[in-house]
């Protein structure tokens, strides 16, 4: 996503208690649709649409890990929330979303940073 979604987006998406769980569940540990359609107890679509929802506002992560007992591949999922906080001032609601940064992006930004 370009730019933060807004308190309306953010709003919208957290009321849904699949997104609760989704964030829940890979705040601990990369999970599979798969898992998270289990622990959700809903289907694979709908499941899928609320990964891309969390993905198009930035708040998880989508990564290929291989899968040594098959000699694949599979997708997980991981959160990269850290907190959400919503201010009032000026008539208005500010939001802001604080993400965690994995040690690959903290590595990348302190080359880049030289």
């Amino acid at each position: 996503m370009s730019e933060e979604p807004d308190v309306e987006t953010i709003g919208t998406l957290l009321e849904n208690p699949t997104v609760r769980t989704i964030l829940t569940k890979t705040s601990k540990e990369p999970m599979s649709a798969n898992t998270l359609s289990d622990h959700c107890d809903t289907s694979q679509p709908t499941v899928y649409r609320r990964l891309e929802d969390l993905r198009e506002c930035d708040l998880l992560v989508e990564r290929t890990k291989p899968d040594p007992d098959g000699g694949h591949h599979r997708t997980v999922y991981s959160t990269n929330l850290e907190r959400i906080t919503i201010e009032l001032g000026d008539d208005e609601l500010r939001l802001r979303i604080d993400r965690r940064e994995d040690m690959a992006d903290r590595f990348t930004n302190l080359i880049e940073g030289m």
